[in-house]
């Protein structure tokens, strides 16, 4: 029967034996979506020795982002969502390198190094967590935890000792061939501690670290990520979904979708701010809002590309409303769609932020002109000709456009609905010193004009409210 691309299943040998081929990879995945006839010929194919080391062997279980790559690397770094499996990685990491073929048989370290936030949450995250090293070795591989000396031992000899982030000169003079480094981002004293680390990093012909981590815009992440010798395994939390509870899942996502804090905590994206960037992903994250109050003003702006074929840039397409309560200077925007569409014909621009006209109840689309001029009226005005339409040109730079809007933003004035991940990435990426994305900043440009026309350059007059 077919269990792996090789046709292979696990070999013969010592029960709880944890050394695998590479063939065994995706095999649990395989058999799940065998017929129940073919995996009861395959469980009645193994040995009672077998049957016991199955759960055990992790090369079968394992999601790909929770296996080593292959080749010659010195950190590999797990790098994912809450719940995607990342401490059980790590500590299967360690059993590999520690484990032989039989319970007493030597391992490819003898001297691991444990290091997470606090010696806590060594403890009770990586040695007994629900994931970790004690849970996850068979009867006759569990090492033995000594507290007094904060390590493990395991029946072949090895030891891993616990450090913590909070200390790291406790790692001048130990030494290790491998080390096991557990949420790096949110360690203290980061990156002394992981230099220290390094230093001690040092027995035997190939020491490695294997680092489990949520990302985070911390400096000693940042250069692990840089440095030529890391490779790295990324998943959302999704990605190990089997095990979490389905309304975790609902409930996450419905709450941090497209936010900065969902990104980072569910997707396993690392967020980075650029120097000199006129918006911060933290900045975003502070102007984020569940409800939308009743809006005097609402508007379409539109950045269009100037050509539209398939290597186009975007057409920037943003829907913003403006709450005109006491004097101009206390007006509030909230940007409610992000409806940029790409590589689109002008037929198909146009159609779409028509349509996002008429799904909000916007009183005027604002367009730039400077590369389609009359065009770009009469390309929206074929899908809808009683448009409220105005055309703006611009005059100065993208970045000068952009800076009172940022100001906006930093005094509280404007505020985003869910949903809008690709313009926030779009927006930290405008710094002083221009654009330091590719291609055009459609999506931000499209927003400037928004916020310009509802409030930097608003006429005074009588509101009309208007309901979401």
């Amino acid at each position: 029967m077919l269990i792996t691309h090789d046709e292979k299943r696990p070999s013969k040998g010592p029960t709880g034996s944890t050394l695998t081929s590479p063939d065994l990879r995706s095999g649990a995945v395989l058999l799940s979506c065998a017929s129940a006839a073919a995996q009861a010929e395959f469980l009645d194919s193994l040995g009672e020795g077998e049957l016991l080391a199955l759960p055990f062997l992790f090369e079968f279980w394992a999601h790909p982002h929770q296996l080593p790559p292959g080749g010659d690397w010195r950190s590999w770094v797990v790098m994912g969502g809450r719940g995607a499996g990342k401490t059980r990685a790590g500590a299967e990491w360690v059993r590999a390198m520690v484990e032989g073929a039989r319970p007493r048989d030597p391992g490819r370290a003898r001297r691991v190094a444990l290091v997470g936030e606090t010696y806590d949450q060594v403890r009770d995250v990586m040695v007994f967590g629900d994931s970790g090293i004690l849970r996850s070795s068979p009867p006759d591989r569990v090492p033995r935890w000594e507290a007094s000396k904060r390590k493990l031992v395991w029946p072949n000899g090895a030891e891993a000792r616990a450090f913590s982030a909070n200390d790291p000169e406790a790692l001048r003079g130990p030494q290790f061939d491998a080390a096991w480094a557990d949420e790096l981002a949110k360690w203290p004293n980061g990156e002394n501690t992981w230099d220290m680390l390094q230093f001690a990093l040092r027995l035997g012909e190939d020491p490695r670290a294997c680092v489990t981590t949520t990302p985070r815009n911390a400096e000693a992440l940042k250069r692990l990520l840089e440095v030529s010798s890391t490779v790295v395994t990324r998943a959302p939390t999704e990605a190990n979904r089997a095990h979490l509870a389905e309304s975790f899942l609902r409930e996450v996502r419905a709450r941090y979708e497209g936010s900065r804090l969902g990104r980072q905590e569910l997707d396993g994206e690392l967020l980075l701010d650029i120097e000199g960037a006129l918006w911060t992903h933290g900045l975003l994250d502070g102007c984020r809002v569940d409800r939308v109050p009743d809006l005097d003003r609402i508007v379409v702006a539109v950045d269009p590309p100037v050509t539209g074929h398939a290597g186009s840039d975007a057409c920037g397409i943003v829907v913003a409303g403006v709450r005109m309560k006491g004097p101009v200077q206390d007006w509030e925007v909230f940007v409610l769609e992000d409806a940029s569409i790409g590589a689109a014909s002008p037929q198909a621009w146009a159609e779409r932020a028509v349509e996002a006209y008429r799904t909000h109840g916007a009183d005027r689309i604002v367009a730039e002109v400077n590369q389609g001029g009359a065009m770009v009226e009469a390309v929206i005005r074929q899908i809808e000709g009683g448009v409220s339409y105005k055309a703006v040109n611009a005059s100065r730079g993208k970045v000068a456009r952009a800076e009172p809007v940022a100001a906006l933003y930093e005094q509280g004035r404007v505020h985003h609905v869910g949903g809008l991940g690709a313009l926030e990435d779009q927006m930290c990426l405008m710094a002083l010193q221009g654009f330091q994305g590719k291609g055009s900043p459609d999506r931000v440009d499209a927003l400037v004009w928004a916020v310009t026309e509802l409030v930097l350059e608003a006429r005074t007059g009588a509101p009309k409210v208007r309901t979401l």
